[in-house]
């Protein structure tokens, strides 16, 4: 089960104690979420699961514990020696221990309203981005390499452009719960329908952005979602195979995402926008051209009397009618 997901699970785990990139996190979750789709299992996948699991949990955070222990407390082929680990099974009985009620917590009160700097007033009021410069900025990060497209998302968070408004967050957390089962299910239709639906985007750039075999045009995508990080991993692990088996690959985009600023994202979000337009434009731009030409042939084209108004020569004749 794991090595043919995960062939590269080793060097992702000492790349992570190594450069300071954790991804266990996310490799339990993956693990457990994978575990849980299947009713029954082989010895040898409950070995695997059993080894790889008790392994990660105790080198986890918290919340990563506590989602993975809410899956498996109701799983009923979750290995005891799993269950002992979360706490969920007495060790001397082997019997599941009764769960806590969930405590609710005490509803928070609103924040007061903050005043806004004067960074983020001048923010506010930042040049509008023109269709022709949407294009540039589109065209230039599509054909840069991994390093000129890191460089250029730093630019955008200093540029005064104007962003694109954030996805509302009922949206977002929507359309993260939806890219990530198509993911799972390597859906590239969905996945690519519902991230230009969540964005505003027309196919033809989301069908680019999931393409891009860089990775870094879809984690642009997933910051303007306000996508967690785990949330992000996981789908390069299961929706860009070539990516989630390269330990190096993993660790550069798992570093650009959490590095990536919002700002950067929607500035880039907007960029995409606006180069819809600018093709549109020079499309019927043309088109007027072309129409203005023929046009211009057409009345050239036309015959015209061969004697004009006026050019003949007056014939003059006496009283008596004969010609002088």
């Amino acid at each position: 089960m794991t090595k043919s997901l995960f062939p590269g699970f080793d060097g992702l785990m000492s790349l992570s104690r190594r450069e300071g990139v954790d991804v266990r996190p996310t490799l339990l979750r993956v693990l457990t979420d994978l575990y849980v789709q299947a009713p029954t299992h082989s010895d040898d996948e409950q070995r695997q699961f059993i080894e790889l699991a008790t392994r990660l949990i105790d080198q986890v955070d918290d919340a990563t514990r506590a989602a993975v222990k809410a899956k498996l407390a109701i799983y009923p082929q979750t290995p005891v020696p799993v269950l002992q680990k979360l706490g969920l099974v007495a060790t001397q009985e082997g019997r599941r221990v009764p769960l806590a009620r969930e405590i609710r917590s005490s509803p928070q009160a609103a924040s007061p309203a903050r005043t806004p700097t004067d960074a983020e007033l001048r923010m506010a009021a930042n040049m509008a981005m023109q269709p022709k410069e949407a294009a540039e900025i589109h065209d230039m990060f599509f054909r840069a390499d991994a390093t000129q497209r890191a460089l250029v998302l730093y630019n955008l968070a200093q540029t005064p452009l104007k962003a694109a408004p954030r996805i509302p967050t009922v949206r977002a957390k929507r359309a993260i719960q939806i890219l990530e089962m198509a993911a799972i299910a390597n859906d590239v239709e969905n996945f690519t329908y519902e991230l230009g639906d969540s964005l505003i985007l027309p196919s033809r750039v989301a069908a680019q952005i999931v393409d891009d075999a860089g990775g870094e045009a879809l984690a642009v995508a997933a910051r303007a979602l306000d996508m967690p990080s785990p949330n992000f991993q996981r789908i390069l692990l299961f929706f860009k195979p070539e990516i989630g088996t390269s330990v190096d690959a993993v660790y550069r985009l798992s570093r650009l995402y959490d590095r990536l600023s919002d700002r950067s994202a929607l500035v880039m979000l907007a960029a995409w926008r606006g180069s819809t337009l600018a093709v549109t434009r020079a499309k019927y731009q043309s088109s007027l051209h072309d129409s203005e030409r023929q046009r211009a042939r057409t009345g050239a084209n036309q015959t015209r009397p061969g004697v004009q108004p006026g050019s003949a020569t007056a014939v003059r004749t006496g009283t008596d009618g004969s010609d002088r």
